[in-house]
């Protein structure tokens, strides 16, 4: 097998029985790749004592049993591991359309996302649902997709002092980056917006609607079609999200 370069990411010890993965000191869709590669190397390969991969923006974290296995060992087994990030598996790669229903009671923060980029509410909501969006990964909350790829021209500071309540499928903005809250949570991320789709789901598999490598866009609705959905959901009929596989 032909190894990686020493210098294409470098390993750190975590705890004595976590071993951390890093990248270039930078977000993108390469790097985004880089870690998919080998996040999916490391899982197919069989390393007797490795437990989990957990992925991360530019950086993973590989879980490992001490009784099974030393962190010198683990290390060598990954720089052997060959991983071609133009041949990635991306059959788990999907397209999904979430809609939302952005402004309102159910997008709070709109009008100061508008006026603090000086543009109008519409002006925001085309913006951001004009986008296509890579899930970076999935964390924070279960369920939580960081999702990378969104304009500067909305791009907001968080709030100074966070909510004690967002309610479950709140879309947000942070900085430069955007987000759905899967369940109902404190958060400092200035909400747009709300989708009436459930992101989490306990019993499923995978429990999580949206995965590390999938592409959102957000597609705007009304108040009446935001309910109507809602509706069919308690009711047992998920609707309003469309997703379908495809190769980025």
């Amino acid at each position: 097998m032909r190894g990686h370069d020493a210098d294409e990411f470098h390993f750190r010890p975590m705890g004595d029985r976590g071993l951390l993965i890093e990248f270039e000191e930078s977000i993108s869709p390469e790097i985004h790749r880089k870690v998919r590669a080998l996040s999916q190397a490391i899982e197919g390969a069989g390393i007797v004592g490795a437990r989990e991969v957990i992925p991360a923006y530019r950086s993973m974290l590989v879980n490992y049993d001490p009784r099974e296995t030393s962190m010198d060992d683990l290390c060598l087994r990954i720089r052997e591991l060959e991983t071609k990030p133009d041949e990635l598996d991306v059959s788990k790669s999907r397209r999904v359309r979430v809609p939302v229903c952005y402004g309102g009671d159910l997008g709070p923060d709109l009008t100061y996302v508008a006026r603090q980029n000086g543009l109008t509410e519409d002006d925001v909501v085309a913006i951001h649902s004009g986008a296509t969006y890579l899930v970076y990964m999935v964390g924070f909350l279960p369920g939580f997709p960081y999702l990378g790829g969104m304009s500067d021209k909305i791009a907001t500071p968080r709030l100074q002092e966070p909510r004690t309540r967002t309610p479950a499928g709140s879309v947000g903005i942070a900085g430069a980056q955007t987000g759905i809250y899967p369940i109902e949570s404190p958060g400092g991320w200035r909400i747009i917006g709300r989708t009436p789709i459930e992101l989490f789901v306990a019993h499923e598999v995978p429990p999580a609607r949206l995965l590390m490598g999938d592409y959102v866009e957000f597609v705007p609705i009304s108040p009446s079609e935001f309910e109507e959905i809602r509706a069919g959901v308690e009711r047992g009929r998920p609707g309003g999200c469309t997703q379908e596989a495809r190769e980025h």
